[in-house]
């Protein structure tokens, strides 16, 4: 298991070398020590959500898009494949099923035409 510290970290340096600035800019920028800054990219740190808030604003990078990255690495991390974020829920039976409307008007069709779509057959349309 991934731990979200080491993810962060391995992130933002991503972002860092990406955007081919060292880690002296960046921590000027962000205002925090170039040791600790380093430490957080080594997953050696818990970074603050204010903390992470300056770097990725050092890092011109939004802190939702930040998480949102280290979310999705940490799934595709922890079980090799991305999973749905809630459980899938099971379909209802086919007759609890809405009947979608036909995406052609049957002009003149009457009743068993209509009965015919609903259990899913075909209807013959004749010009």
């Amino acid at each position: 298991m991934t731990l979200l510290r080491t993810q962060l970290g391995n992130t933002l340096r991503g972002h860092r070398l990406r955007q081919r600035r060292t880690l002296r800019d960046v921590s000027g920028a962000a205002r925090v020590s170039l040791g600790y800054l380093s430490e957080v990219e080594r997953g050696q740190k818990e970074a603050s959500s204010e903390l992470l808030a300056s770097i990725c604003d050092a890092l011109d990078l939004e802190l939702a898009d930040l998480l949102a990255e280290v979310s999705l690495e940490l799934r595709v991390a922890d079980g090799g494949a991305v999973r749905p974020l809630a459980p899938a829920t099971e379909e209802p039976p086919a007759a609890e099923q809405p009947v979608p409307e036909p995406a052609l008007a049957l002009v003149g069709a009457g009743q068993p035409a209509r009965s015919a779509l609903r259990r899913g057959e075909a209807v013959s349309l004749a010009a």
